[in-house]
């Protein structure tokens, strides 16, 4: 892919190989940094520096963004509800060449034609402290206390119950899914140690199984041993090794009839999707069982 062209000041002709994105919200900037990153990934070999600014409610606090944008120019995202802070956003912006745009305003465009006139605008009305909020709390809370094996002795409760050899991402996988409202534990499968948790009774949660290829494995592994300094010699980063304990654990998944799911080129919100999807199945028919 070619990289991004800009001109400098004398009107030749850049290469660039990376961009300021600049990401002003009147909230936590949780949706812009989703949505800003979505699109970024279409574009390889380029990488966004990203200037992210929440809570930006008044003329101050905007006053110090624009300065910023000023100093590295680049893309501007935004989502203020306050229309007259967006107006002058984009005043300043056109007034320096950077594109900007309100990633909300179409989305409001269309609830507007479908529902109406727009209630009193309410920045960050999404992060309300309803029973959503606190129901994200509790399954944050519920994962932690059952991350990587621990308190085995009330799995019943969980929603969601992940397996899976070392490295196949399943904390981070757990902890997307709390914050989606998921209660999840997670359990890792080691060579040569039985489940001391009899999983297998368990009617309520959805049980998983997570694996990935020996080279992804053995590649996370690495790496994993060179932050830590550690030797490479290790069982842990042998790829027969390795392979073997792979299809172990796919000949137990296989066994319980567990469900599965390859993590070797998926992101960590691509797996969440793909549990959620089993999820929701999964849920209806406990449901209509119960």
């Amino acid at each position: 892919m070619d990289k991004p062209e800009k001109q400098d000041r004398d009107g030749h002709s850049v290469n660039r190989n990376y961009f300021h994105l600049h990401l002003v919200s009147d909230s936590t900037g949780e949706t812009l940094i989703t949505v800003s990153r979505a699109a970024a990934a279409q574009y390889q070999g380029i990488a966004s520096i990203e200037h992210i600014y929440p809570l930006v409610r008044n003329d101050e606090q905007l006053d110090r963004v624009i300065a910023s944008i000023k100093s590295s120019p680049g893309i501007v995202l935004y989502t203020l509800v306050k229309s007259e802070l967006g107006t002058r956003l984009e005043q300043c912006c056109g007034e320096i060449g950077t594109p900007a745009i309100s990633v909300l305003a179409p989305i409001l465009g269309v609830f507007q034609s479908y529902l109406g006139p727009r209630s009193t605008p309410r920045p960050g009305a999404q992060h309300v402290l309803n029973s959503e909020y606190f129901k994200r709390i509790d399954a944050l809370n519920f994962t932690m206390m059952h991350d990587d094996g621990q308190a085995s002795e009330d799995l019943e409760s969980a929603d969601v119950i992940l397996l899976g050899v070392s490295r196949t991402s399943k904390t981070p996988t757990s902890i997307y899914l709390a914050n989606k409202g998921i209660k999840t534990a997670n359990i890792p499968l080691v060579p040569g140690v039985e489940l001391t948790c009899n999983i297998e009774i368990l009617k309520k949660p959805l049980i998983i199984g997570l694996f990935a290829s020996p080279e992804r494995i053995v590649q996370i592994r690495q790496n994993r041993l060179l932050a830590l300094n550690a030797t490479q010699e290790s069982p842990y980063v042998d790829r027969a090794a390795v392979s073997d304990e792979i299809n172990q654990s796919r000949r137990l998944f296989a066994s319980r009839g567990w469900a599965t799911i390859d993590v070797s080129r998926r992101s960590i919100e691509e797996t969440a999707a793909a549990i959620m999807d089993l999820y929701r199945i999964h849920r209806m028919k406990f449901i209509t069982q119960g």
